[in-house]
């Protein structure tokens, strides 16, 4: 099957080799993003499809726009390794991973450009209208579901743009009232991490102005206007 996407560009069939079946009675209901952290995409590429590495994604996003699709959707694909949301672990059987060309922290980290957010969003309204079960607090950057381990896609990634689409959240602020930890597992973090780990972890997603892991009384407010968007302020 092949995506209309921006400019006439369509998705490219890049098959990787790791992958595996999903349970049985796996739901898709997460959709989570990551940053590829290598020095180019090619090299990405070639590494989620080199089985030594036996790491993979459902989807590659280059720089420039185009889309490559490396595993089935109906397949589990190897790209968030351990990780945890809402309770739930190991959730490569039950969500779509999205890796998008960036150096990363390590090797330049740099904005993303334009066109490649606009491919990122085009294949993200296509992934959610596939998959109705993935609630918008399902969207998620890697740093959230691996907050002791992942930075990606980070803080420069244009998570407020996506909302705009209905692609995950943006919240307005709430009180500064609550204790943070409690906060934090309330949104679906685990809660057996440092809090300053958490914290960092959020402010990327949510308040990218200020990574320090400081619960401040501005990122306590982005918590829990968080929740009022969810529903359980």
């Amino acid at each position: 099957m092949n995506l209309p996407l921006l400019g006439g560009m369509r998705l490219v069939e890049a098959p990787s080799p790791n992958h595996d079946p999903r349970p049985e009675s796996a739901v898709v209901d997460t959709l989570i993003l990551h940053y590829t952290g290598m020095r180019s995409g090619p090299a990405a590429l070639d590494r989620l499809r080199d089985p030594a590495a036996t790491v993979s994604a459902h989807y590659l996003v280059e720089e420039d726009g185009q889309v490559f699709r490396l595993v089935p959707e109906s397949r589990r694909a190897r790209h968030a390794g351990a990780s945890h949301w809402r309770g739930r672990e190991a959730l490569n059987a039950t969500s779509i991973g999205i890796e998008v060309v960036n150096p990363g922290h390590d090797w330049g980290y740099r904005h993303f450009p334009a066109l490649q957010m606009a491919a990122v969003a085009d294949l993200c309204l296509e992934i959610l209208g596939r998959y109705p079960a993935i609630r918008p607090r399902d969207v998620l950057a890697h740093s959230d579901v691996a907050p002791d381990r992942k930075q990606d896609p980070g803080e420069l990634f244009d998570w407020e743009g996506l909302a705009k689409l209905g692609i995950g959240l943006w919240p307005d602020d709430g009180p500064a009232e609550g204790d943070p930890a409690e906060l934090l597992g309330r949104i679906g973090y685990r809660t057996d991490l440092p809090l300053p780990v958490l914290v960092s972890a959020f402010q990327r997603h949510w308040r990218p102005e200020r990574v320090d892991g400081v619960a401040d009384p501005g990122t306590i407010r982005r918590m829990t206007g968080l929740l009022g968007a969810i529903g359980e302020a």
